[in-house]
């Protein structure tokens, strides 16, 4: 069974526990997910059974939008609720203060993620690492804040909305805010993401692959054999001639091909739809 649906994992359970879980409601052993999301966040997961597991990166996943909420004053290594040390007392800001710092985010940033990030450092993950008491330090990044909005301001916790390239730590702009506001210490209280790029969660209704891909439709005019049987295809067989990515319409089926420098690859073989 092939099959592309948007779920909705719950907090307090890991990513790879929740497709567990959905691999024996589906009664499938071939699936996958996009963008993992920790226990501490909830929200849309991206999920592919069968041959669209290989398809991940050929669809539409970006900007990403979250919700969360920032506890201003908490301390606390992990910028969530996880590891909080201390929570100081913090006068309250006027709502109009906090809206332009929120606003201040907007555009290009570079930033140290987040120790507690799912980041690699010589094969071990950041959290991990962190969680030892080891010692590390992680690249800056960088990342796009597109649109950000603010959703309440109830001292101490601001609950706001932000709209991200992907790979955006929201645990690090929620310390920015903080920051910003001259204030030392936050952390999150609540993540919850509410879309990848086109997809939502909708009851988790399977997706039409063929609206889902990020890459054009190109049209082949050659033997329908050659693409029903991975034959090798000419390049004037098809109409965009380009160097790129494509999926091809077979009927019952897809295809994804790579024209590189006058050649036609197969990037996928055969997948039904």
């Amino acid at each position: 069974m092939n099959r592309l649906f948007v779920a909705y994992k719950p907090t307090g359970v890991g990513s790879n526990f929740f497709l567990t879980k959905l691999k024996r409601k589906y009664r499938t052993k071939k699936a996958g997910f996009s963008g993992t999301l920790d226990p501490f966040a909830k929200g849309v997961l991206l999920i592919g059974i069968g041959s669209y597991t290989k398809l991940f990166r050929f669809l539409n996943k970006t900007p990403k939008t979250y919700r969360a909420t920032l506890w201003l004053g908490a301390n606390s290594d992990s910028l969530d609720t996880e590891l909080i040390r201390h929570v100081d007392i913090l006068k309250e800001f006027e709502e109009a203060k906090v809206l332009d710092v929120l606003k201040s985010l907007e555009g290009e940033l570079e930033y140290e993620p987040p120790i507690f990030s799912a980041k690699r450092i010589g094969g071990q993950r950041a959290y991990d690492l962190a969680r030892a008491g080891k010692e590390f330090t992680l690249n800056k990044i960088h990342s796009t804040v597109y649109e950000t909005k603010l959703i309440s301001y109830c001292h101490p916790f601001v609950t706001f909305e932000a709209t991200v390239s992907e790979g955006t730590y929201i645990r690090s702009l929620g310390l920015m805010i903080a920051n910003r506001l001259g204030v030392e210490f936050g952390a999150l209280s609540a993540l919850e993401r509410l879309s990848e790029g086109q997809f939502r969660y909708d009851d988790e209704k399977p997706l039409d692959i063929k609206k889902s891909l990020n890459i054009k439709q190109n049209f082949y005019h050659g033997e329908s054999d050659n693409l029903k049987y991975g034959r090798v295809l000419a390049l004037e067989d098809l109409e965009i001639k380009e160097d790129g990515y494509y999926w091809l319409d077979g009927g019952g089926f897809i295809s994804i091909i790579n024209i590189a420098n006058t050649e036609v690859n197969y990037e996928l073989g055969r997948i039904e739809c």
